[in-house]
């Protein structure tokens, strides 16, 4: 499953929301186990499976901008909104030039906006959790809000050597 999810980052949300797999104490699985084992452990078939992260792939490429894609867009008539989903010690250390903090109340501010949706790119560290906040915005009917694929730290090496590249060491 490591190397499943490695290859399609979005296959472990796929397999959850389809069918109930590994959300759970219930439906978890071993992580070193094959999609082969977890299908027959939970009764679902192995090309259902498949077809499952295969299509849910498909779906989240059109989720992500890449960092090229974007600073095209950013020297555009109509930028889009920059959303940087980070901590605010992080954005305030490094950012992409007109960018904004994700808080609260602009995250209220843009729910509630529902004539004449933005254009919104949201922002993270590496792009690890940028997929599970453009389905949040979808889902509250944002929908012309994309991801930028690798997150500030792939655009800092793409496009802006200037953006401060760092490291977060988490406490054990």
């Amino acid at each position: 499953m490591e190397s499943l999810f490695e290859r399609f980052p979005g296959a472990k949300r796929a397999l959850f929301s389809s069918f109930h797999i590994g959300g759970c104490q219930a439906c978890a699985y071993d992580s070193k186990s094959t999609l082969k084992k977890v299908c027959e452990q939970h009764n679902i078939s192995l090309n259902d499976a498949i077809t499952c992260i295969l299509e849910s792939h498909e779906n989240d490429k059109k989720m992500l901008i890449s960092p090229k894609e974007l600073n095209s867009q950013l020297s555009s008539k109509s930028p889009p909104i920059l959303l940087d989903t980070r901590t605010r010690e992080e954005f305030e250390a490094t950012k992409i030039e007109g960018a904004q903090l994700l808080t609260e109340d602009r995250q209220k501010e843009l729910f509630t906006q529902k004539e004449n949706p933005p254009d919104i790119v949201l922002i993270d560290h590496l792009g690890q959790t940028i997929l599970d906040n453009c389905a949040w915005f979808h889902g509250h009917g944002l929908t012309n809000t994309v991801g930028l694929e690798g997150g500030i730290d792939r655009y800092a090496i793409e496009i802006d050597s200037t953006i401060q590249r760092y490291r977060l060491e988490l406490e054990e």
